[in-house]
C-alpha cells in the first residue's frame, strides 16, 4: 500500500511538472514568435537599450574632420529671410574652397530658381518694351548661373531627397560603383523619385547625396541607408560622398553577401562599403548604425561670422583639410532630429557624427546572427528557470532567475564597450520572466493556491473621478460614448506664431508650460475635465464623465478665473500675452473615442465644432471671451453683455453670442446696469433696421463704453455705414455670417 501511495505522489508530481513546462515552453514560444512580429514591442524595447548603451559609453570625440557651417536663426536675422540670394551662398562657398575646404557638402535643397536675380526684373522690364543695358557680363544677372559656376569650382556635393511622395527623377549619380557579390540595385528598396535642386546646380556639382534621414516610429534617427536606389542607380548618402569627394576618389566598393568570405544565406545583403581608404560595415539593408558622440567635436561656424570673417587666418586654420557640411539649425527650416543622446540635433550635425566615426573607425554593428543569439539565450534562460522552478521556493527561484538574467545584460553591455555589438537583453529577458510567471501561476493553481494581486494603474493617466467610475463600472472601459449635454471651452494664445518666433525651442517649452498649468488648474479647480492640449490651445468640458450642476454657471466663473490669472501671469512675463476663451452647451457624444487599440475619453459633436468657431470670433470682435446662447441662457447673476447673432463657418443656423464682462459684484454696478440698458436698445434698433436711431445709440456707446468694447462697435460702425449704401433685405434678422473660423 505504501508503494503504491508513493507512486501515485509521483505521478501527481510527473503531472505537475508536466504542466509547469508545458505551460511555460508554451509562453517562451508565444514571446519568441511575438518578437518577430511587425511593430513589435520588444524590437521598441532592444532599441531604447541601444539608446542606453550609447547614453552611458558615447562615441569618443576626437579631431574632427568635419566643420558645420551652420545657417542659424541669428545669421537669417542678420542677412534676411531664407532662401537668400544665390550669391550669398556663391560667397560662402567660394570662400570655403579658397581656405582650403576639401569637400563641401549641401544639407539643403535649391530646388527653384532664384527669385532674387536681376536677370528675371530684366526680362519682365524688356517684356514691357523697355531696353534693358548692363556694362558687365550678362551672366552676372542670373545668380544661379553664379552659384553653378562657384559649385564647378569648388568640390561641392549637392543635396539630394529620394522619397516616397516624389515622382521627379534625381540627377545621374556622379559616383562609380564596383561589386564583390550581388548588385544592391536587385535588393535594395526603390524610391519613386527624388526632390532635387536645380539641374545646372547638380551638373556643376562634383558629388550628389542623399542627406534626408528615413523615418522612424518613435523619430529617432539611429540608422542612415549608405546607399539608397532609383531605378538602377545607386545614390550614396551626404557623408559618405563627401567623404569620396575629399580624397578625390571616383567609385564606391559595395561588398554583398555570395562574395569571397562571405556567407550566402539566399538572401542578398549588403555587408560593407568602401570609398578611398575607408571601408564601413553595413546591415543587409545597407544602413549604418549612427554612434554619437556625447559632445560633438564638429566646430560650429555660424553663417554670419563666416562671411565676417574673410581673409582671417584664423578661419584657414579651421578650415583647411577638413569637408565642410553646410546646414541648418534655425528653428524655422525645421531641419532639427532627435538621437538617442539629445532631442533637437540639427539634422547636419548627424552627418557629420557620421564622417567622424568612419574616419575614427569607430563603428557600432548589429550583425546578422544577433537575432539568432538572443533566441538561444532567451530559451536557455527560460529552460534554467523552468528546471529550478519545482526545486527551490519562490523567492529563490526570483533570486536564481534575477542572476541569470544579470548574466545576459552583462554580456549585452560586455559585446557592446568591448566589439562595439549591439545585443540586446530584452528576448532573453521577457522570456525568462514569462516562463517563470506562468509557471509559477500554473504551479500555485495545481497547489489549489491562489493569489490575487489588483493593481490600479489608471490613477497615473486619468482624472480621479473617471478611475472612480472605470472601478465601479469597468465595462465602460470599451470603445464608444454617451450622448450628455456638456459645456465646452475652447481657450487658445493670441498671435503664439509670433510669439514662438522669438524664442528658442526650450524657451517655448517652458513658456507653454508655465501658461497651461495655471490655466488648467483653474478649470480643474472649477470641476472641468480636461479633453486634450493643442500646442497653445486647451478643450476642456463639464458634465462628463460626472454629473456636474449648474456647468453653465461654472463654466462662465473658470473664465473669470483665467482671466484673473492671465493677468498675474502677465506680471511676470516680459511680453503681455492675450487669449481667446470661447463656451458653447449642447448634447454631445462624450466617451471613449479612438481605435479599438487606444482610445482616450473625448467628446465629438457639432456643438464641439461651434465652441471652437465662437473661441475664434474672439478675434474678430476683439474680445477675451464670448459665449453662446445656448451657455448664457443658463449663466446667472453675472456681467453678461449680448454682442451679436452670427451663423459660425459652416452653420446655416445664427446664434447669439454674450460676453462676460464680471462677476456679480459687475453686474450690480449702476455703470454697468447703464451699459446694458443703451446696449440693448441700441441692438434693437440695428436689428429692427432702425439705423438713424442706431447710429445715434452707438455714438454714446462708443464715448461712454469700456476700451474693451471698442472693437465691437467700430464693427458696429462698418457695418452701418455699409447698410447705408447697401440696405440688407427686409426680411433680415440682423444675423451677421462670419467668414472665416
Amino acid at each position: 500500500m505504501g508503494a503504491f501511495l508513493t507512486a501515485l505522489v509521483q505521478l501527481a508530481r510527473r503531472r505537475r511538472y508536466l504542466a509547469i513546462w508545458s505551460t511555460g515552453l508554451l509562453t517562451v514560444a508565444v514571446v519568441i514568435a511575438a518578437a518577430f512580429a511587425p511593430s513589435s514591442p520588444i524590437e521598441r524595447l532592444n532599441l531604447l537599450v541601444f539608446d542606453g548603451y550609447q547614453r552611458l559609453k558615447p562615441r569618443d570625440a576626437g579631431p574632427s574632420a568635419v566643420v558645420v557651417v551652420d545657417i542659424d536663426d541669428e545669421s537669417i536675422q542678420r542677412l534676411g529671410q531664407w532662401p537668400w540670394p544665390r550669391t550669398v551662398l556663391a560667397s560662402i562657398i567660394d570662400q570655403l574652397a579658397e581656405q582650403g575646404a576639401v569637400a563641401i557638402g549641401l544639407d539643403i535643397i535649391l530646388s527653384e530658381p532664384d527669385r532674387t536675380s536681376p536677370a528675371l526684373a530684366v526680362a519682365q522690364l524688356e517684356g514691357k518694351g523697355f531696353h534693358v543695358s548692363y556694362e558687365g557680363q550678362q551672366t552676372e544677372l542670373d545668380h544661379d548661373l553664379v552659384l553653378a559656376k562657384s559649385f564647378a569650382r569648388s568640390p561641392v556635393v549637392a543635396g539630394l531627397v529620394l522619397a516616397e511622395s516624389a515622382s521627379t527623377p534625381p540627377p545621374a549619380p556622379k559616383a562609380g560603383f564596383a561589386f564583390g557579390g550581388d548588385n544592391p540595385a536587385s535588393y535594395l528598396p526603390a524610391f519613386p523619385g527624388s526632390v532635387r535642386n536645380l539641374q545646372i546646380l547638380d551638373a556643376s556639382a562634383s558629388g550628389n547625396g542623399v542627406f534626408s534621414f528615413p523615418p522612424a516610429a518613435d523619430g529617432v534617427v539611429r540608422q542612415i541607408p549608405l546607399l539608397s536606389r532609383f531605378g538602377t542607380d545607386l545614390y550614396p548618402s551626404l557623408s559618405i560622398e563627401s567623404l569620396r569627394v575629399a580624397q578625390g576618389a571616383s567609385t564606391f566598393i559595395v561588398r554583398s553577401t555570395g562574395a569571397g568570405g562571405e556567407l550566402d544565406t539566399g538572401n542578398p545583403g549588403m555587408t560593407a562599403l568602401k570609398t578611398g581608404d575607408f571601408e564601413i560595415p553595413t546591415g543587409a539593408d545597407g544602413k549604418i548604425w549612427v554612434y554619437y558622440s556625447l559632445a560633438p567635436a564638429s566646430p560650429v561656424i555660424p553663417v554670419h561670422r563666416l562671411l565676417a570673417a574673410d581673409g582671417d587666418s584664423k578661419l584657414r586654420e579651421t578650415v583647411e583639410g577638413r569637408i565642410v557640411l553646410i546646414g541648418t539649425s534655425a528653428i524655422g527650416l525645421r531641419d532639427l532630429v532627435s538621437t538617442p543622446l539629445v532631442s533637437g540635433l540639427p539634422g547636419v550635425l548627424v552627418h557629420a557624427e557620421i564622417i567622424d566615426q568612419i574616419v575614427a573607425g569607430q563603428f557600432i554593428t548589429r550583425p546578422d546572427w544577433a537575432v539568432g543569439l538572443e533566441v538561444v539565450a532567451a530559451v536557455g534562460v527560460s529552460f534554467l528557470v523552468l528546471a529550478l522552478l519545482p526545486w527551490l521556493s519562490t523567492l529563490a527561484n526570483a533570486f536564481a532567475g534575477a542572476f541569470w538574467q544579470s548574466l545576459v545584460v552583462a554580456g549585452g553591455w560586455f559585446a557592446f564597450v568591448e566589439q562595439g555589438l549591439l545585443l540586446s537583453p530584452i528576448l532573453p529577458a521577457v522570456a525568462g520572466l514569462c516562463a517563470y510567471g506562468t509557471a509559477s501561476g500554473m504551479r500555485l493553481l495545481l497547489s489549489e493556491s491562489e493569489s490575487r494581486y489588483i493593481r490600479s494603474a489608471f490613477d497615473k493617466y486619468l482624472s480621479p473621478a473617471m478611475v472612480k467610475r472605470l472601478v465601479e463600472n469597468p465595462q465602460s472601459l470599451v470603445l464608444g460614448g454617451e450622448n450628455r449635454e456638456l459645456t465646452l471651452l475652447f481657450c487658445d494664445i493670441r498671435s503664439f506664431t509670433s510669439i514662438s518666433e522669438t524664442m528658442e525651442a526650450t524657451e517655448l517649452t517652458v513658456f507653454l508650460n508655465d501658461f497651461l498649468t495655471p490655466m488648467t488648474d483653474v478649470l480643474m479647480e472649477n470641476g472641468a475635465t480636461i479633453d486634450k492640449y493643442m500646442g497653445d490651445a486647451i478643450m476642456a468640458f463639464w458634465n462628463a464623465p460626472l454629473d456636474v450642476p449648474g456647468h453653465r454657471s461654472k463654466a462662465a466663473a473658470s473664465v473669470l478665473s483665467m482671466l484673473a490669472t492671465l493677468e498675474k501671469l502677465n506680471a511676470t512675463l516680459p511680453r503681455p500675452v492675450k487669449i481667446g476663451i470661447g463656451l458653447n452647451t449642447g448634447v454631445c457624444c462624450v466617451g471613449n473615442l479612438g481605435s479599438r487599440r487606444r482610445f482616450n475619453y473625448s467628446a465629438i459633436g457639432d456643438p464641439v465644432n461651434v465652441a471652437s468657431r465662437i473661441e475664434g470670433l474672439t478675434k474678430q470682435y476683439g474680445l477675451s471671451n464670448l459665449l453662446s446662447e445656448s451657455t448664457a441662457s443658463g449663466v446667472e447673476g453675472m456681467a453678461l453683455l449680448e454682442i451679436d447673432r452670427v451663423m459660425v463657418v459652416g452653420r446655416a443656423e445664427a446664434t447669439s453670442i454674450y460676453t462676460l464682462l464680471g462677476d456679480a459684484a459687475r453686474a450690480s454696478e449702476e455703470s454697468f446696469r447703464e451699459l446694458k440698458r443703451l446696449h440693448d436698445r441700441f441692438l434693437a434698433d440695428y436689428r429692427g433696421m432702425r439705423f438713424c436711431e442706431a447710429a445715434s445709440g452707438l455714438a454714446r456707446l462708443r464715448a461712454t463704453s469700456p476700451a474693451e468694447l471698442e472693437t465691437v462697435y467700430a464693427l458696429y460702425q462698418a457695418r452701418l455705414e455699409h447698410f447705408r449704401e447697401n440696405p440688407p433685405p427686409p426680411d433680415w434678422d440682423g444675423s451677421y455670417k462670419a467668414e472665416t473660423k
